[in-house]
């Protein structure tokens, strides 16, 4: 059988632990075989981040914006014990949220679906997808350490010169300080983003802040959100049937936990990070969950919505076997050559790309899972593989699907 041809490239992210060892499984097993793989390659591991200064993760965005279509796998974002570990510099901002920043887009994430793998939450029937805004808040804050007793103040100086303080806290002692921004051009993308992709979808919008609180910050957002829906949207909603409607944060969870899913819910930068994992966690594991950015401009980039699965690596790197689940990577692989296909017209890519995600669900359905699959299963008897094993089960089914 002859092999894929691509047309133009895909920008590969390269990532860290035990997502980049499956990174290369899923090259060598389930794409090269079969496909004449181009891609525009950055390595985003901790140590080359570290070594460029973080400058390969701007490149990478940049590159992305240029051909259109990325994939990236799972990075560590450091810490203080990551500091130490890896020897840094300095404490890198998260990947994610630097490309995010650059591409100006939505992340939108949801569950895979599967036979025999439950949610959690009984009533729910459908798909929940969080859309997740991808600029600013606390992924773009400055931080400060008080050292004792002082004021603490919000300054705005306008290009005129002139000043306008807010005061933050007047501190009596030692403490912490935070300061977090966001634009309004970026609010008015995410919001496009959102109905757009509600349009696109034809599902039920929801939109939740905490602006009882946040009677400023979070607000705007709210304005915004309900300005663009007032002037450009309210009357493609009522003609495809759908609704947006705004809620409370906590009022949103308590009505996503008591609803039977079906439609997407629009969360600031933070939220829709600690929802995702919910979400996707109820819904069965982490590991089983798409997540694409998707840029006014168009520009998409896809990735899993875990982590790197720190603890399966150090046990790799002691030579034992793990069983890591390698399935949201894989539909993130899928999702970047599928989109690449469309916008380069060439079917027969797109058509892989439907092929290979059947044959992981197929997989599975079988009996054949990772460890944190089987742990919650309701398919009888079900075979455990372990990581490799899992990828190569994946390409008998695809081989007797081509």
């Amino acid at each position: 059988m002859s092999k894929i041809v691509m047309k133009t490239p895909l920008v590969e992210m390269d990532g860290d632990e035990m997502t980049r060892i499956l990174w290369q499984m899923i090259k060598d097993e389930l794409l090269t075989p079969f496909i004449d793989l181009k891609t525009e390659y950055y390595d985003l591991g901790l140590e080359h981040r570290n070594a460029t200064n973080d400058q390969v993760t701007v490149d990478s965005a940049e590159a992305t914006k240029k051909y259109g279509v990325a994939v990236k796998c799972a990075t560590i974002t450091p810490n203080a014990a990551r500091m130490e570990e890896y020897d840094l510099k300095e404490m890198w901002k998260s990947p994610n949220g630097t490309i995010r920043a650059i591409l100006d887009g939505t992340v939108f994430r949801a569950p895979i679906i599967v036979k025999g793998i439950e949610p959690c939450v009984r009533n729910w029937k459908k798909p929940i997808t969080i859309a997740r805004h991808a600029y600013g808040d606390v992924y773009k804050n400055s931080e400060m350490v008080i050292p004792g007793p002082g004021k603490v103040e919000l300054v705005y100086t306008a290009e005129d010169g002139t000043q306008t303080s807010e005061l933050v806290h007047q501190f009596t002692g030692a403490g912490v300080v935070q300061g977090q921004h966001n634009i309004n051009a970026s609010i008015e993308s995410f919001a496009r983003s959102c109905f757009n992709y509600a349009l696109d979808t034809k599902q039920d919008l929801w939109f939740a802040t905490k602006d009882t609180i946040s009677k400023k910050y979070d607000h705007t957002f709210k304005d915004i959100f309900q300005e663009i829906f007032d002037a450009e949207y309210q009357q493609k909603f009522a003609d495809a049937g759908i609704t947006y409607f705004y809620t409370l944060i906590d009022d949103a969870v308590a009505r996503v936990m008591k609803s039977e899913g079906g439609y997407i819910w629009a969360c600031k930068n933070y939220d829709g990070d600690v929802m995702s994992d919910m979400v996707s966690s109820a819904f069965g594991s982490l590991a089983m969950m798409t997540s694409v950015l998707v840029s006014p401009q168009g520009v998409y980039e896809y990735e899993a919505a875990h982590g790197t699965v720190q603890r399966h690596y150090y046990k790799h790197l002691k030579g034992e076997e793990t069983s890591t689940n390698s399935v949201a990577t894989i539909f993130a692989w899928t999702g970047a050559l599928r989109k690449r296909g469309e916008l380069d017209g060439t079917p027969e890519l797109c058509t892989f790309a439907d092929k290979l995600e059947k044959a992981c669900i197929q997989t599975i359905e079988s009996g054949q899972m990772t460890k944190d699959l089987a742990l919650i299963t309701t398919i009888d008897e079900p075979v455990v593989l372990n990581s490799q094993d899992f990828i190569k089960a994946i390409r008998k089914t695809l081989e007797g699907m081509l």
